[in-house]
This record gives C-alpha cells, sequence and structure tokens, in this order.
C-alpha cells in the first residue's frame, strides 16, 4: 500500500445535547471494531468544545475497498446506520486523498 491509496474519512455529526452521550457511548463500540478491520489505518472521534452536540471522526482506510468492507460490516450496520444516525441532525461525509 503507498500512502498515496489511503483514504481519509471526516465525518462531521450533529446531534441535539440530549443525544450526545449516546452516541460517543455507541461510536467507541463503533472504534474499537473497526479498528480491527485490516483495512482500517485510524479511527479517533473528537468532540467540539464549541458546539457539544458536535461530534468529528476522522478515519482511514487502506483503499476504496477497505472503506466498502467497512460500510458492509456488521457493527457499522447495526450500530452506526441503525442507532447512530436516527439521532442525528445532519451528517456529513467527506472522502480525502494525500
Amino acid at each position: 500500500m503507498s500512502a498515496a491509496s489511503a483514504i481519509t474519512v471526516l465525518a462531521r455529526w450533529q446531534m441535539p445535547e440530549a443525544t450526545v452521550a449516546e452516541v460517543l457511548k455507541l461510536a467507541a463500540t463503533v472504534r474499537q471494531q473497526s479498528l480491527a478491520e485490516p483495512g482500517c489505518l485510524g479511527y479517533e472521534v473528537f468532540r467540539s468544545i464549541d458546539e457539544p452536540g458536535s461530534l468529528l471522526l476522522v478515519e482511514r482506510y487502506r483503499d476504496e475497498a477497505a472503506i466498502e468492507a467497512h460500510r458492509q460490516s456488521l457493527h457499522y450496520r447495526e450500530l452506526v446506520a441503525a442507532r447512530i444516525v436516527p439521532l442525528l441532525t445532519s451528517r456529513q461525509v467527506e472522502l480525502l486523498r494525500a
């Protein structure tokens, strides 16, 4: 793998403050399970200091196939798609390459 083929995913999640604790708990589980994926190079969750209902996820994957494997994983489908996304008021995802 070359560094040029690696892809960074920036995901910005907005949610009501009342759901932040639940989303953070679920995101911690997703992070742990994602880091165990062979194509996942990094996965960090950041909470905004100025906007408590705003999270930034910074994920790194080996290539497009690794991102697709992540999206098809059981933990992504059960935790992110089924449980986290319904709690969000806004979700933006950007893919970046160095």
